[in-house]
């Protein structure tokens, strides 16, 4: 006595003819007679005329039976004689729920849905198995083309309740079980029955609330495009009228091509102007189309707009909110324009947040002193508090917030924390950029924690990219734009930027090849402030390519930014770049206003050390390009005279020293090499490099000159190495490996550089590159990926 559960199309009536002994008597729809011999003594309610019961009963499909037959096949399976059960998964009546026990006593095979290579078997086809969920009749009816009659038919046989509901799940969403309800015109309590059913028919993907594919695809094939329309029309205004997400009705109503939804329209613009502008775009489209007032959506395509990169001509604000939020994205948008100047004064006009994003455009344009006064707080001069870890009022405390409330819950509220941290931090990196790279690592996390609600003029952690590599830490700047690209922070405008700065940042450091790569995906329609950077990265992969044919076609970009004259102090290190390549063409006519701009920011700044020496090297290697010993003097006085006392700047200031003498042909080896060394090791190598070349052609001494040449090939050759064949997959260049295999052996420092021919300094260089290639943060992490690279 064995029971067979499974939905219709599982294989029941297939698994019983493989059960049921020779002889025994089928009782089905079709044929419900149940054997006379079978009757036990004193039932008399059985046919007289029924056949003999042979060796078994074979019942299936019992809900089709009515009580009397299943009550009469209980009483025979309860007097001895064996009955073999086949049944769907739902027990609906009393009747046959004592079928079930009386019969269930050798036990209850579960019929599941097949694997991928049971449907491949049984069809001939290995593309079948999730159109069918793995059931076997439809993977079967799918392979000769009948599953549609099928699906008509199964249809045909249930309450129209059940078609109406199979019509709704057939569109694949996830609905409540009100809304779903509701879209299929039915009451609440009739849903769960109407899913047990499409389950029992074998409509439904095991263990979920979907339809198969297959049968979804037919279903909704079957229908006439009005009556498909009437669907989508149905849910969508179910949804509305729920308040779920408004996505989810706007996709419903523009695939019933309905124009009279235009709040709806607009909720689904706004739910995504942040997350997905490029489809927010489309919704105040289609809000605009259905109806809604211009100026209702203003605000919200002008901030999509910039968020994608795209103009934006909205109608005039109609209140103060939508005002207050175009305000915003044309400060946002002059940024991105790279116009420093401009997006300042519009930001710190602006209601909060507008004034805290002033603040980093006002630093990088040397107005220190208005960036402080922002910092104060409003008119009444109440120092601002700022906001605490962990609080988090609401996003409204902020956007539309007044300038009189500006000190209470607005500041003070999550939203505007990432604000605050960024200010604050470029405000630092002003006076010095190694004390601010942690502020704009908190800021970062800050704006991933909690997204700002308004389009920022630059990311944190694009702000803390460039300071990261002012201060020689390219490990901190490619770890924040790394995690920038990978969560989408800023839309797309902000991944061009990103993913630009990255290649900044790898050209800096030497790896060429990758910087190249990424400066090809970024595409084009940049913003200014984009199309100066991606100019300057290629001027200085052609310059360190030693190509000036290459060098001659990137100035065709170079020129016009230059021309606008539109540079902050942040951007100095780029404008460097532009700059030797104008004195390379000959062409320094651009060079002195831009000069003139940076001068100014950085006297602005009061004199920082560190700006003070990055403009003084900018100057440095102007005269170092245009053979120009008493401009290189200059420059190294001045960057002398900033006296830095630590990091890159200090490197900088001993290399300029160095510099200035080599120019004069005073040649020390062991000083050039000294500073070769430590431009090296503040993450400048094609700088360490041109300076032990310079060194070597203007040296007396051939010995010293060999070495000083060897010193150049060795920072300068990583990428033909890399060109060559790259050893693994973490891009080490054959010396790399070379220096890595030493230090698995457990070698110093000191040990390798005399088995290689190169000094210390220059394996603590290598190491450092190493330990940032493979991702290490302690040695024993950088020891076990060593062990797993060069094992591999």
């Amino acid at each position: 006595m064995t029971v067979v559960v499974g939905v219709d199309g599982a294989g029941r009536t297939h698994r019983l003819r493989a059960l049921a002994p020779p002889g025994a008597v089928w009782i089905t729809p079709d044929h419900p007679g149940v054997p006379t011999a079978a009757a036990p003594e004193g039932r008399s309610s059985l046919p007289t005329d029924s056949p003999g019961i042979g060796s078994a009963l074979v019942v299936d499909d019992p809900h089709r039976l009515d009580d009397a037959t299943l009550r009469a096949v209980s009483d025979v399976a309860r007097g001895g004689v064996p009955v073999l059960l086949g049944r769907r998964p739902t027990l609906d009546r009393p009747a046959l729920a004592d079928l079930d026990e009386a019969a269930a006593r050798t036990g209850v095979v579960q019929l599941d849905p097949l694997d991928a290579a049971a449907v491949a078997a049984l069809t001939g086809r290995a593309d079948l198995h999730e159109a069918s969920a793995g059931w076997p009749a439809i993977a079967t009816l799918l392979a000769t083309g009948g599953l549609l009659p099928r699906v008509q038919r199964r249809l045909a046989t249930v309450p129209p309740a059940v078609a109406e509901v199979a019509r709704v799940v057939a569109l694949g969403l996830d609905l409540d079980d009100d809304v779903l309800a509701t879209a299929a015109g039915q009451p609440a309590d009739v849903v769960p029955g109407a899913l047990r059913e499409l389950r029992d028919l074998g409509f439904l993907v095991p263990a979920t609330e979907r339809l198969v594919p297959a049968v979804a695809a037919a279903l909704l094939d079957d229908l006439a495009p009005a009556e498909r329309r009437r669907v989508h029309a149905r849910v969508a205004a179910a949804l509305a009228a729920s308040g779920a997400d408004p996505v989810a009705a706007a996709t419903q109503l523009r695939a019933a091509r309905i124009r009279t939804g235009a709040d709806v329209f607009r909720a689904a613009g706004d739910r995504l102007r942040f997350t997905d502008p490029a489809a927010a775009i489309g919704w105040y489209a289609d809000a605009v189309d259905a109806g809604a007032d211009p100026a209702l959506v203003a605000a919200g395509q002008a901030e999509a707009a910039a968020l994608v990169g795209l103009p934006a001509d909205p109608a005039p604000a109609g209140d103060p909110d939508t005002a207050h939020r175009l305000a915003l994205v044309a400060g946002a948008v002059a940024t991105h324009d790279g116009r420093a100047a401009r997006a300042a004064d519009v930001l710190a006009a602006a209601a909060p947040p507008g004034p805290l994003l002033a603040v980093p455009a006002l630093v990088a344009l040397g107005r220190a002193a208005a960036a402080r006064e922002l910092l104060a707080g409003p008119a009444e001069g109440k120092p601002l508090t700022r906001p605490a870890e962990g609080v988090d009022l609401a996003a409204a405390d902020v956007v539309g917030t007044s300038a009189g409330s500006f000190v209470g819950a607005g500041v003070a509220s999550g939203p505007a924390r990432p604000f605050w941290l960024l200010a604050e931090a470029v405000l630092a990196a002003g006076a010095e950029p190694a004390t601010a790279v942690p502020l704009l690592i908190e800021a970062a996390e800050a704006a991933e924690r909690v997204p700002p609600a308004v389009v920022l003029p630059d990311t944190p952690h694009a702000w803390g990219a460039v300071v990261a590599v002012t201060a020689g830490d390219a490990a901190t700047a490619e770890h924040l734009l790394g995690r920038a690209l990978d969560r989408g922070v800023g839309g797309p405008v902000g991944a061009q930027r990103h993913r630009l700065l990255l290649a900044w940042v790898r050209m800096r450091t030497g790896r060429y090849d990758t910087a190249v790569a990424e400066l090809r995906r970024t595409g084009a329609g940049l913003p200014g402030r984009e199309v100066l950077l991606a100019a300057a990265l290629r001027a200085g992969l052609a310059r360190r390519s030693g190509d000036i044919a290459t060098l001659r076609a990137a100035w065709s970009g170079v020129e016009p930014v230059l021309a606008r004259q539109a540079v902050d102090l942040f951007q100095a290190e780029q404008v460097e770049e532009l700059a030797v390549a104008a004195i390379r063409l000959r062409r320094p006519g651009r060079i002195a206003p831009v000069l003139a701009a940076l001068d100014a920011a950085v006297a602005g700044l009061g004199h920082p050390p560190a700006w003070t020496v990055t403009v003084a090297w900018l100057r440095l290697q102007l005269g170092v390009a245009a053979d120009d010993p008493a401009a290189v003097a200059a420059a190294a006085d001045a960057l002398a005279a900033a006296g830095p006392v630590r990091g890159r700047q200090r490197a900088q200031a001993v290399a300029a020293e160095v510099w200035t003498r080599s120019m004069g042909g005073d040649v020390d080896a062991a000083s050039v090499v000294t500073a070769v060394e430590g431009l090296a090791a503040a993450e400048l190598p094609w700088e360490a490099s041109r300076l032990a070349g310079h060194a070597a052609i203007r040296t007396a001494d051939p010995a010293a000159a060999r070495r000083l040449l060897e010193v150049a090939r060795e920072l300068s050759g990583v990428e033909q190495e890399r060109a060559a064949g790259e050893s693994n997959a973490a891009g080490l260049s054959e010396r790399e490996v070379e220096v890595a295999r030493l230090v698995l052996d457990g070698r110093t420092h000191k040990e390798i550089g005399a088995q290689l021919y190169i000094s210390p300094k220059t394996v603590e260089h290598h190491v450092a590159r190493i330990r940032v290639k493979v991702g290490a943060t302690d040695r024993a992490e950088f020891v076990a990926a060593l062990k797993s690279l060069l094992n591999s």
